[in-house]
This record gives C-alpha cells, structure tokens and sequence, in this order.
C-alpha cells in the first residue's frame, strides 16, 4: 500500500496535455501542480506548474500544450522535458522543472511527496495566478 495521497486515475492523465490538480507546500502556499504521461516507467510524472523562466503556467485549465513529449512554455515556447523536467532551449535553457514525487501504484497515480498536501483537482481557486502575454497558438 502506497503511503500517500491518490490524486487520480492513470486514466485521467491524458496522452498529450496534463492532469492540474493543487496542493500546498511546505511553507503553507497553494500551488498548482501537474501530471503528465511520460514514456518511462512509472507512466506519469509530476512538476510545478510553472515555468521556470518566468511566472507563467503551463496548464491555465485547459491542459498544457505537448509536442513530442515535451511541456510548452505558452509564453516564450521554451520545451521541457516530460520526463526530466530539462530544458535545453528557449529562455528557459539550461534550467530543469521542480519536481514532485508521485508513485503509481494499482491504476492509480498517489502523490507521496513530503513538500506537499493534496489539497484539491484543479488549479488554485482565486485567479492571481500568472498570466500569458504570448500570442503564440498550439
């Protein structure tokens, strides 16, 4: 048995896009996390939803964009890893995605990660969240 909160099903977490659900940190902080599919094992990552060249999130409730395996920042394009959370281009290059832990255990994906508390699905329930200036369209 997994010592951990169950955030959702694998099922949940969709091929191409995230899963956003909130918890709070260490420090008593909402934040906005995400789950994506990832080709190795256990199937399902878990980062900060948040670029780390600036304030922006990748999920704005509608799912981050992917291409290729890759997290798209919507404001300057930059391309993290799904898996790795590696950056290696854009403004963002060289920088790597905090992560979080999760384990995936019976169909489902558990977030055991110390940092943080499952709070709720969805993202933080005011809108003072960042925003995208971009006009870039996926």
């Amino acid at each position: 048995m997994v010592d951990g909160t169950r955030i959702a099903d694998v099922e949940a977490v969709p091929e191409v896009g995230s899963y956003l659900f909130t918890a709070e940190d260490a420090f008593t902080n909402e934040r906005e996390l995400i789950l994506v599919p990832c080709e190795r094992d256990p199937g399902v990552e878990a980062w900060v939803n948040e670029c780390t060249h600036e304030n922006q999130r990748f999920d704005r409730g509608d799912g981050a964009a992917m291409r290729d395996g890759q997290i798209i920042c919507p404001k300057h394009g930059s391309m993290f890893d799904a898996c790795s959370g590696a950056c290696d281009n854009g403004e963002a290059a060289g920088t790597s995605l905090p992560g979080v832990d999760v384990t995936v255990e019976d169909g489902g994906v558990f977030l055991t990660d110390d940092n943080y508390t499952y709070l709720h699905d969805g993202g933080v329930a005011d809108d003072d969240g960042p925003d995208s200036t971009s006009h870039i369209g996926f």
